[in-house]
């Protein structure tokens, strides 16, 4: 049984157990359904099995080891992959402007720290993709167990993610991708290439680009080493079991021809709207991040004019703005878009 009929299933039972609203009071009203939905590890319910059979569901469709879902964002799962392949004392690269949870990671497990810099592209104010070339002094000078790198990056620049493992491989280093913003990548091949099936460990968020609700997200496995008892040590043991069943659910429409047929929709819209916008330049490897650059004015006045006009970027420097798309960007919100650049 999964999580998704597990939850629609009614028990007889009476339950003097957790969680204490006993799926019938609430207090936040607009939450109501959720109260109902929301049980905990008790006999008459039995979720571990249902949460254990959609989980090797999940890892069969994308091909992996392992796959394990994650209620506390993809933070938890760089957590877990570094406790999950390291020792205390072991070095770990990583990038010194990286996501916090990359440092946090390695303080965590008693690692230390080796950081790695990445060329600047000065075009449009942001770190360049990460490459072999990049990444091999280090791991030369340095005895490295772990490998972390950012592929895609926030502004969609994505990396070598075989050469970059086949470099590990080769100095003996385990590879983390944190791939929160690529949780797409699988489900198209009109999108870069995933690192699901390439690193050792992948980490993506499906809230990011994939239509989840915060913070889900995936932690995948592509080695022999099963991560589920470094997770056992950073996650609660109270999960939310109506958010693990957006995660099986969330999969389950990417997988199916009707989710696939939903990102293509997105991936041609946007394609549409950068036909249209002559006046912008447009940057990156992933479609679905919008990098934009005006050829009048810098990134900061843009961001300020897209806001006045109504559009609240993701970020944005001197150089560049990014508007971050997903499954939900639909084409009224890209024509909405389109109208304003082009008034630029």
């Amino acid at each position: 049984m999964s999580l998704i009929q597990l939850l629609r299933k009614k028990t007889q039972n009476t339950l003097f157990t957790t969680p204490s609203h006993s799926g019938k009071f609430y207090i936040f009203n607009k939450f109501k359904q959720f109260y109902k939905y929301d049980i905990s590890e008790t006999d008459t319910h039995n979720p571990q099995n249902a949460l254990k059979n959609a989980q090797i569901r999940a890892a069969e469709i994308y091909g992996t080891n392992y796959t394990y879902f994650l209620t506390n964002g993809s933070t938890s799962g760089i957590i877990a992959s570094v406790l999950a392949c390291t020792q205390a004392g072991d070095n770990i690269l990583i990038h010194n402007d990286a996501h916090q949870s990359h440092l946090n990671a390695v303080k965590l497990g008693g690692c230390n720290p080796i950081f790695y810099d990445l060329p600047k592209d000065e075009k449009w104010g942001v770190c360049k993709k990460n490459t072999v070339e990049n990444l091999e002094p280090y791991l030369k000078t340095n005895k490295i167990k772990a490998v972390i790198i950012t592929s895609p990056t926030y502004e969609g620049f994505v990396s070598d993610i075989k050469a970059i493992k086949e470099l590990c491989h080769t100095y003996g280093a385990f590879l983390i991708t944190d791939e929160a913003h690529g949780a797409l990548y699988p489900f198209s091949p009109n999108l870069p290439q995933s690192a699901v099936k390439i690193s050792d460990f992948t980490i993506q968020s499906l809230h990011k680009t994939a239509g989840g609700l915060n913070p889900t997200a995936l932690l995948h496995s592509n080695c022999s080493i099963d991560p589920q008892n470094a997770l056992d040590m950073i996650n609660t043991t109270s999960p939310s079991y109506p958010l693990l069943a957006t995660i099986e659910a969330n999969i389950n429409f990417l997988n199916s021809q009707k989710g696939r047929k939903k990102i293509d929709e997105l991936i041609q819209n946007i394609k549409s709207l950068k036909a249209s916008c002559t006046n912008i330049e447009f940057g990156g490897d992933d479609t679905t991040k919008l990098l934009i650059k005006s050829k009048k004015i810098n990134g900061t006045m843009l961001s300020e004019m897209l806001f006045n006009e109504g559009i609240e970027d993701e970020r944005n420097n001197n150089q560049s703005v990014l508007l971050l798309c997903g499954i939900g960007t639909d084409i009224k919100k890209l024509d909405r878009l389109k109208k304003v650049l082009k008034k630029l």
